[in-house]
């Protein structure tokens, strides 16, 4: 896999604390990475990733729930990028699904953890199969954070409930992080979840 290191957020526009905590939340993943790849992912504690990384466990558990999240680089929603807001004001395209699509292709590809810790993700998730799970409860568990999101989206007129529209986002998140791990991580987001809204329109007008 050879995925470029890239963040949604450039340095100089983040201020001193939020660049350390970054720094921190990247260095907890990174060690995370680098223990589950040598000794598999039940074999490792936090209290050895918090060694690895030379923080303190109550430090771990401010950036993460679980080490399964750590692995997977759970943070939050990306919801201040100039992607979310193209989304909420009714674009790009103007077609609901299609910019659906788009959102969950800059999600992925324009992670805050960066494409290259999003690439290592799903290398050890191929091999750790309660990592896919766990993936899908995270994001249940957070859908209330889309939710603000959703209904700037849609108005107060709109045909659609954001329920079924914020559970459609997932789902296309979802069915794209499991269709790039099936690839082992090759190719881009944009293809997979292109690929998934394709087989969904078909299971749908089939």
């Amino acid at each position: 896999m050879h995925l470029v290191q890239n963040s949604s957020v450039d340095e100089p526009a983040l201020g001193l604390r939020e660049r350390k905590k970054r720094a921190r939340r990247e260095a907890l993943i990174d060690a995370t990475h680098r223990l589950v790849a040598e000794h598999g992912l039940d074999a490792v504690t936090v209290e050895a990733i918090c060694e690895e990384a030379g923080v303190s466990a109550r430090t771990f558990f401010n950036y993460f729930e679980t080490k399964d999240d750590a692995v997977l680089g759970h943070t939050p929603w990306p919801l201040d990028s100039a992607a979310t807001e193209e989304f909420a004001t009714g674009g790009p395209t103007g077609n609901l699904l299609a910019d659906l699509q788009a959102l969950v292709s800059s999600f992925l590809t324009d992670a805050p953890i960066g494409r290259q810790r999003v690439a290592r993700a799903l290398e050890l998730a191929a091999k750790e199969p309660r990592l896919l799970a766990r993936h899908l409860a995270w994001m249940e568990q957070h859908k209330g954070q889309l939710s603000a999101l959703i209904e700037r989206r849609l108005g107060d007129d709109a045909p659609y409930s954001s329920e079924i529209v914020g559970s459609t986002l997932l789902f296309l998140t979802h069915a794209t992080f499991l269709r790039w791990d099936a690839a082992g991580g090759a190719g881009t987001a944009d293809e997979h979840v292109s690929a998934v809204v394709a087989d969904l329109r078909s299971i749908l007008t089939d």
